[in-house]
């Protein structure tokens, strides 16, 4: 039996910034996409079991046309009409896949686990250096504001072209926000995450004062800095770790060493050569043998150690932590190393609070100096779900700034898994 929906594009969508100025028109995968989820919601399918089968376009729709979304359902797929009281615009065809699988039991990946990459691993990075050579000679000479103009189109352009990381973007936002998010939701996250790239021109070439950067916690960190013993600056994919850097050496005294696994080492050390070839490029990089022997010398030597603890590469042990409402995987790793080495681990990050502002935070996670060897794997599960829980409340308290495009909440590596007690 047909089935009548009612579909609506603002005037303000973000998509008519770049498409086209002058001349807006609603995009067609824009389009699609809020069909889709409409149809989605109408008929409570799940959107993972929904593929668009064909798409025809047929008139253009402008900004804020009253749209009507017809459809009937025919074993196992839907056929849809979009119209507006004149004219229909497009026509579709969605399948919905007989079965979608149910979620998978919370599992602890071991030592035991297969080595299978997570999905962020398997997924190329898209983007050049020399295109991120152009931007930085570009933004340097014409400086921020001018230049912060591209980055609608850039925006644009992976709203357009990512499918998959446009739909983990809005389960995530969804989750975060406590409601449905929708693609101006997704926008502004990718155009917050362009924000803080194009911004990583100016850091790492000395350009403070283009910046207002407020600081918490900074008496934390400078203690733990006076004592000179070393510590460990937890991170994740949570806003710019390039302010913390700059800040964290030009004001903080901090003299921080990255820390990661090769392949994400040798992707900064060329994207740092492309904006500025004179940086010296301080990373430890991890998976050999020699790599805890260096990162003891730096501890030692009173520098701070930087890791991120939101993701692995797939095949280390885990820990499972109910994270924005379901359980999540959380690498285990950066906190044993902590533990192994007795030093204790204060959460980063670097927040884009809007225009020119950031916010710093400091925050502390966890103290090894005095665990006994014994207590550590307690105090190591402890740690985890303690840094869980400060992310996820930065999450909510700044949304936009986390940038993990994937299935965060599906288990890192589905084969071979040994199933917690």
């Amino acid at each position: 039996m047909p089935a009548h929906l009612s579909l609506t594009i603002p005037a303000d969508h973000p998509a008519f910034a770049g498409h086209f100025p002058g001349n807006p028109i609603v995009p067609g995968v824009v389009l699609l996409d809020e069909a889709l989820h409409a149809l989605a919601t109408h008929e409570n399918v799940p959107i993972a079991g929904c593929t668009i089968a064909a798409g025809k376009f047929l008139s253009a729709v402008r900004p804020g046309e009253a749209l009507t979304l017809d459809y009937e359902r025919e074993a196992g797929k839907f056929k849809v009409s979009i119209s507006t009281p004149d004219r229909i615009v497009a026509t579709a065809v969605v399948c919905v896949t007989s079965a979608v699988p149910e979620p998978a039991r919370p599992t602890r990946v071991t030592a035991e686990t297969a080595a299978v990459p997570a999905d962020w691993a398997r997924t190329a990075e898209r983007g050049s250096q020399t295109l991120l050579r152009l931007m930085t000679w570009l933004s340097l000479r014409l400086g921020r504001a001018a230049t912060r103009q591209i980055l609608h189109g850039i925006a644009l352009y992976f709203l357009l072209f990512a499918p998959r990381a446009r739909f983990h973007a809005r389960h995530y936002l969804s989750r975060v926000l406590g409601r449905t998010a929708g693609v101006a939701d997704v926008y502004r996250q990718i155009l917050t995450f362009a924000t803080t790239v194009h911004d990583r021109v100016f850091f790492l070439n000395g350009r403070y004062d283009a910046f207002e950067v407020a600081i918490e916690g900074e008496a934390l960190v400078r203690a733990a800095n006076a004592r000179g013993e070393g510590a460990f600056l937890m991170g994740a994919h949570l806003g710019s770790f390039e302010v913390i850097r700059s800040v964290g050496h030009q004001q903080v005294g901090l003299e921080v060493a990255m820390a990661m696994y090769p392949d994400n080492a040798r992707k900064i050390t060329a994207i740092l050569g492309a904006i500025n070839p004179a940086l010296n490029a301080d990373i430890v990089e991890l998976g050999h043998v020699s790599a805890m022997l260096e990162i003891r010398s730096r501890l030692e030597a009173g520098s701070f150690v930087g890791m991120l603890g939101d993701r692995s590469p797939g095949g280390e042990e885990s820990e499972p932590v109910m994270f924005l409402g379901s359980p999540a995987e959380f690498p285990t790793g950066p906190m044993r190393v902590a533990a192994m080495l007795r030093r204790p681990v204060f959460f980063i990050a670097g927040l884009y609070v809007g225009r020119n502002r950031y916010r710093v935070v400091f925050e502390p996670v966890a103290d090894f100096t005095n665990v006994a060897p014994a207590a550590r794997p307690a105090a190591v599960r402890a740690a985890v779900h303690a840094y869980a829980a400060i992310v996820e409340r930065y999450c909510r308290e700044a949304p936009y700034n986390w940038y993990n495009y994937f299935d965060f909440w599906k288990p890192r590596a589905p084969a071979a898994m040994v199933l917690a007690p």
